[in-house]
């Protein structure tokens, strides 16, 4: 059998959007994403040279199906095109043999902060005596550690998150939050997004770390989180509910429950979920919110302030940002 690789050139901010585009589309929900890496001589320490655009690459079987999914890219490559930099679909033909492992060379082991470590499935990595491993398929969803908002979701973590902390990962994407609590001690972990493919990525990069009796996955939101549509549109979300058998996302309406909550979710949907997410957190108990790209920033701040949220810390890299909150006591 012959393959299609199909390919477009981004610039950072895009990535997470258009990786979600392509995992529709490739097989078996696979995307790689070609970052531009420094790397380090002395272990599996990376930087992101965010100066280059990003290459994000699927896999179709060429068959029938191969000309729509390359329609199906082009057009919502298009309307991205319309709020972001996005390069031309590139399309190449490629031999079975050559397929098999293509997407898996621009995946390495990176470390997050003092702790964490992102291992892809595939690879092996010998865990230094601190180390916090996460064993990712990074075809899966949202979050493959390499998106600069789950960057720093991970760095706050590492000092919020531990033992018997009880935690609310909010839009869990591929799990790695979630996972990483779960790894630090945190527990009961409930990892919680309306996407279905989400709840699957998450479901099964739980099991792959061995934290299923640590972490609760369901589909759903906070309040009215629930019923926003995805990006994609309702017409895609109802597809992907019907293949998955899923009855639609459960709205939670927690009250005081979690001593952790973290959401690496879009600007104007923690500006919508501010009220919930304050009363869902127990009081004294922390907020780590990030997703917020810096020009929607004070809207955030502010939504928060409102809800009765007291910031404590803040992070930036690039043009993301994350913030600390407290419920106070």
């Amino acid at each position: 059998m012959s393959w299609l690789e199909l390919s477009v050139e981004i610039d950072q901010e895009a990535v997470e959007s258009v990786t979600e585009l392509f995992a529709q589309v490739g097989y078996n929900g696979g995307v790689a994403i070609d970052q531009p890496f420094i790397g380090s001589p002395d272990g599996p320490e990376y930087t992101i040279d965010s100066s280059r655009p990003v290459v994000v690459r699927t896999y179709v079987p060429l068959d029938d199906q191969a000309e729509e999914a390359r329609a199906q890219l082009e057009q919502g490559l298009w309307a991205l095109g319309m709020m972001r930099p996005v390069g031309e679909l590139q399309v190449k033909q490629i031999a079975e043999e050559d397929w098999a492992n293509a997407w898996k060379a621009h995946y390495p082991i990176r470390r997050i902060g003092q702790r964490f470590v992102i291992v892809p499935s595939w690879l092996e990595y010998a865990a230094q005596p601190d180390d916090v491993v996460l064993n990712l398929d990074p075809g899966m969803a949202f979050g493959t550690g390499l998106h600069p908002t789950t960057q720093l979701c991970l760095l706050l973590l590492e000092r919020y998150a531990g033992p018997n902390v009880r935690t609310l990962d909010l839009g869990c994407g591929s799990g790695i939050l979630a996972i990483g609590a779960a790894k630090l001690g945190a527990q009961p972990v409930l990892a919680i997004d309306n996407d279905p493919i989400a709840v699957q990525a998450t479901l099964e990069n739980v099991e792959r770390n061995a934290v299923a009796e640590r972490v609760t996955t369901v589909e759903g939101s906070l309040g009215p989180g629930a019923t926003l549509g995805h990006w994609l549109g309702s017409d895609w979300a109802l597809k992907q509910r019907l293949a998955s058998g899923s009855s639609g996302p459960i709205a939670f309406e927690p009250d005081a429950e979690f001593d952790l909550i973290v959401a690496n979710i879009l600007a104007n949907v923690h500006v919508l979920l501010a009220p919930y997410l304050q009363r869902a957190l127990k009081p004294g108990g922390t907020l780590v919110t990030s997703g917020i790209i810096a020009d929607r920033e004070a809207d955030v701040v502010q939504a928060f302030s409102e809800a009765g949220l007291l910031q404590i810390e803040r992070l930036q890299e690039g043009d993301w940002v994350a913030l600390v909150h407290r419920r106070q006591e």
